[in-house]
């Protein structure tokens, strides 16, 4: 058996940057309101949605649990990388920032918005290849039974797939921040639903054979948390379509029309 891992004081931090950030979001909705700007409310409830979910799973008596239970782990894992990036990606943090920054600032952070990488690593299929390449990679290979000798690398995992989760959801939806991209709403369901496959047969995978391997875990409890991936990971692409298909109905329809089928590699 897999010895559980007991909570340090750097297990804290995770959290403790989470609450940094979310006092962070909160002190520019407020630079905004009183200086006569407006501030969407839900935009506000959306991104405290999410960090109270990362609140949850960075927790670390939650995080000690599922450093010994692969459950615990695949909990932690839906939570950080599939439904708190999706909230967060709905409050338009981005969006927030630029209109918060001074000028200078501003250029600086739209520049970034615009180069290369940005653009490359926020368009769908890298997105998706960072997101659901990485649970392939993850579970699939040793990668995850060294997570469990080392902190540093089981902290770089959980931020990969928070970073990754974030672009995914931002990649898929277009919005409300400006994406880099005008991509058709056929392509980006068409993404979305490559995700939901692949993602539903890493479960089987996971189920069918085992992995992952070497871990300390029964067959028993590998198969109970690929069963919670593939259900879970469903439910959170499934929301994830219900958003897009909710804003797209939103747009005016002459915009609905400009965007229905404009080709993948439109800019």
């Amino acid at each position: 058996m897999h010895v559980a891992h007991h909570a340090t004081p750097l297990d804290w931090l995770p959290f403790l940057l989470v609450v940094l950030v979310t006092s962070q979001y909160l002190a520019a909705v407020w630079l905004q309101r009183t200086s006569g700007a407006s501030w969407s409310l839900w935009r506000c409830g959306f991104f405290l949605t999410g960090s109270a979910l990362l609140a949850i799973a960075f927790w670390p008596s939650l995080m000690a649990w599922a450093h010994g239970s692969l459950v615990g782990h695949m909990t932690l894992h839906l939570l950080i990388g599939m439904f708190a990036p999706l909230f967060w990606v709905l409050a338009a943090p981005m969006t927030l920032l630029l209109r918060t920054l001074p000028q200078a600032g501003g250029r600086a952070v739209a520049a970034l918005l615009q180069s290369r990488f940005v653009r490359t690593v926020s368009h769908p299929v890298t997105a998706l290849v960072l997101n659901v390449g990485g649970m392939y990679v993850l579970y699939l290979t040793p990668l995850y039974a060294a997570s469990l000798e080392n902190p540093l690398l089981h902290y770089a995992i959980h931020l990969h797939f928070l970073l990754a989760g974030y672009l995914f959801c931002w990649a898929i939806l277009a919005e409300p921040d400006a994406s880099p991209h005008r991509l058709s709403l056929h392509f980006r369901l068409g993404v979305l639903f490559t995700a939901i496959a692949t993602h539903s047969l890493l479960g089987k995978l996971m189920y069918g054979y085992g992995w992952p391997r070497n871990t300390g875990h029964s067959l028993e409890e590998v198969q109970a948390a690929a069963q919670l991936m593939y259900y879970g990971g469903d439910l959170a692409e499934v929301l994830l379509a219900v958003v897009l298909l909710t804003l797209w109905l939103r747009r005016p329809v002459k915009r609905r029309e400009g965007l229905w089928s404009k080709k993948p590699n439109a800019a």
